[in-house]
């Protein structure tokens, strides 16, 4: 199994510490991949989920681990550029395939080997829905709760 905190949160909801490059740097240290909002602006590249908030740089964005969700169509069209990312673009479908061939399944939708369960925590606050989840990855910023069960 696969653990991807999202927007580099392991511990729950902290929006100073989301999408922070020094916060994504420490959760791809301990082991987990990343979900980034990732958005170009005049050929610059962002990190932010509403805005945005943290300039970066490609070298930065390449680097492994990292699960982009493209937030303009500026974004997308900087990772189809780079056939080493692994990105996405979704608003609220049920399901979206990322680059890479794997299904970022919404939360509550049914699950497969190849899916990523997102954000179990809207439909379970306990999480105890992640146990033995038929699933690729699971996305959550309680990554850390979710790999002590």
């Amino acid at each position: 199994m696969k653990y991807i905190a999202h927007r580099g949160l392991t511990d729950g909801p902290n929006s100073s510490l989301e999408n922070c490059p020094e916060q994504l740097l420490k959760s791809l240290a301990e082991g987990f991949d990343c979900e980034v909002d990732l958005r170009v602006i005049n050929d610059e590249l962002f990190l932010g989920h509403d805005s945005p908030d943290w300039p970066i740089d490609e070298q930065f964005i390449t680097q492994p681990g990292l699960w982009i969700h493209c937030k303009n169509l500026e974004a997308l069209e900087f990772c189809q550029n780079n056939i080493k990312l692994n990105y996405f673009w979704h608003q609220e479908d049920d399901y979206t395939l990322t680059s890479k061939g794997y299904v970022w399944a919404y939360p509550g939708k049914k699950l497969s080997k190849f899916s990523i369960m997102v954000m179990p925590e809207w439909e379970d606050s306990t999480l105890i829905n992640t146990i033995g989840a038929n699933c690729f990855a699971i996305c959550s910023d309680y990554i850390n709760k979710i790999t002590s069960f």
